[in-house]
């Protein structure tokens, strides 16, 4: 199949599209581009575990982010502000994530393993 490096390369684009449809308040079209932009980023997170690939905590984070700005912009496109908040659990996971990655990456470096 393909390389996790095509995968990535179409993320980013879905990504800025939904962003984008987002700012424009194009409802519609943005709430279409969620599922691609989340499968893709899906993809690579499993891809990046599977090939045990030291990224793999940074692709989850993304996948977290992503899912809390596609919550986030479904919130704002039908009013319900009061609720936004809760995109912070994603936030929040994609944070401890990238923490993870840090602290193993951190200890890896102390065992000389890179």
């Amino acid at each position: 199949m393909y390389k996790i490096h095509h995968y990535e390369n179409l993320h980013i684009p879905l990504w800025l599209l939904k962003d984008t449809c987002w700012m424009l308040q194009w409802r519609v079209f943005g709430i279409t581009m969620i599922v691609p932009t989340v499968t893709v980023a899906a993809i690579i997170a499993i891809k990046s575990w599977r090939e045990k690939n030291d990224t793999f905590w940074i692709n989850l984070a993304v996948l977290f982010w992503i899912m809390g700005n596609s919550y986030w912009m479904i919130c704002e496109f039908f009013h319900h502000e009061e609720i936004k908040d809760y995109a912070g659990f994603p936030f929040l996971a994609g944070v401890i994530a990238v923490i993870y990655f840090y602290k193993k990456r951190l200890y890896d470096v102390k065992k000389n393993i890179y």
